[in-house]
């Protein structure tokens, strides 16, 4: 079966920068479509960054010119790097995966990761 594990969380002032990591287990990795979602307190979940087989991207809004989604099919992890982060980009963020589906609706996506928190002070 598919696992998801996050990692790379932490607490960051505003300005900064982050790296998160998922760690995928299980198959058919390089045919899946990758995606970063977040979750700030008392909201919604909300799409930040996606990556197909192709490597073709897609971000958010909110992380556009600051978020990179990037994969390596060898090590099966897909990163996150999050640069010039805001105090509005706290939030738990969570990895998924899908193999038909690559958009910004969470329930495009069969597998989840456990989530990692982000905290970003001002």
């Amino acid at each position: 079966q598919v696992h998801l594990v996050e990692s790379g969380g932490g607490l960051v002032q505003a300005g900064g920068s982050l790296r998160l990591s998922c760690a995928f287990s299980g198959r058919a990795f390089s045919t899946r479509a990758m995606a970063w979602f977040r979750q700030p307190p008392g909201s919604e979940r909300e799409f930040v960054a996606s990556i197909k087989w192709d490597n073709s991207t897609n971000y958010g809004d909110s992380v556009k010119g600051r978020f990179t989604i990037s994969r390596d099919n060898a090590k099966k992890v897909v990163n996150l790097q999050m640069n010039s982060l805001k105090p509005e980009d706290t939030a738990v963020y969570y990895c998924a995966s899908d193999l038909y589906n690559f958009g910004p609706g969470p329930h495009e996506y069969d597998h989840w990761g456990q989530g990692t928190q982000v905290t970003v002070s001002s």
